[in-house]
């Protein structure tokens, strides 16, 4: 879409180049063909570093954009980006892909789904009821349990076992608000990505990155009942209990426990060989290698104390 017809659409000013845009993208990932946002001063750091062609600000961060980088001014950002997001959604149908690949030695039971351009690898069953959307991947040696739901673009590794209701690949919860209280709703772009060995349980959901993947890594294993928010990335070999729910842009290293009906607010991180209590709450960065509980969790020697003197509080008063 021509730079131009872009600004018409959200109606700000623009007198610069009219440049063709092609996608939109982070600002750490945007390239000169791309567009992005910046919605305040909280991301300075990354707007003067963005190599975005264009990039929608608000006035007061303005002067902070790259030289190289067009702007466009617009008193929220966000909901700038949201209304673009429409615009640039991928088809859910593209009738320009292949038909689908599945490989002789896979087995596909009848009432089974495979979109266009999917691939299924030799030695994985697809039982009925499960849909395969348009372009995706599934490797070899995997297990798609009835009525298991893959939407388009996801890549999954071998050995993986999706099982009955699970969803991965839906769209994560993003939404841009007005000032009159409507929620514009943010199209994800991106998809998911699971690595080999992992497994995903019963009714449990991965959502698609809104630009970029969210990804699970090898090994990691996701219990029934489970939410993985947009663009968060699960280390190698963690283990997530039932009724977690880790919230988007949430970054868990390598043998992370999350015990049953823990979770975490989004854009945080936490270390390698962390373990969370059940119905512990995760607000800020933890460190690797510590057992945690409460909410908000601290570690959890202190939050068994703390507890213990809350029990002697009452019990003597």
């Amino acid at each position: 879409m021509k730079l131009s017809e872009i600004a018409k659409i959200l109606d700000v000013k623009f007198d610069g180049k009219d440049v063709e845009i092609v996608a939109l993208n982070s600002l750490k990932a945007a390239s000169s063909l791309e567009l992005s946002y910046c919605d305040g001063a909280k991301h300075a750091n990354l707007l003067k570093e963005s190599k975005a062609g264009v990039i929608i600000v608000t006035k007061d961060v303005q002067n902070l954009a790259p030289k190289d980088s067009q702007i466009l001014v617009h008193e929220n950002p966000h909901l700038a980006f949201a209304i673009l997001s429409q615009k640039f959604a991928k088809k859910l149908i593209d009738e320009d892909l292949a038909f689908p690949s599945v490989d002789a030695l896979a087995t596909v039971m009848s009432h089974a789904y495979v979109g266009l351009g999917s691939v299924v690898a030799k030695n994985t069953i697809v039982m009925a009821g499960a849909f395969i959307g348009e372009n995706v991947k599934v490797g070899e040696n995997c297990i798609i349990y009835p009525n298991a739901v893959i939407y388009n673009d996801t890549i999954i590794g071998d050995r993986c076992i999706i099982h009955a209701n699970a969803v991965i690949g839906s769209d994560g919860f993003g939404f841009a608000h007005t000032k009159t209280g409507e929620h514009v709703k943010i199209y994800h772009n991106g998809n998911v990505v699971l690595e080999d060995d992992v497994e995903i349980g019963a009714c449990s959901t991965v959502d698609r990155g809104v630009f970029g993947s969210t990804i699970i890594k090898k090994g990691t294993k996701i219990d029934n009942l489970v939410q993985i928010g947009h663009n968060c990335e699960l280390g190698e070999n963690c283990l997530i209990v039932s009724q977690t729910g880790i919230a988007g842009s949430s970054t868990l290293g390598r043998n992370v426990v999350m015990g049953g009906q823990s979770g975490t607010t989004g854009h945080l991180k936490v270390g390698d060989f962390a373990q969370v209590a059940a119905r512990g709450g995760v607000t800020k960065n933890i460190a690797g290698g510590k057992a945690y509980g409460g909410r908000p969790a601290v570690e959890l020697k202190q939050w068994l104390k703390t507890q213990a003197k809350i029990e002697r509080f009452f019990r003597d008063k």
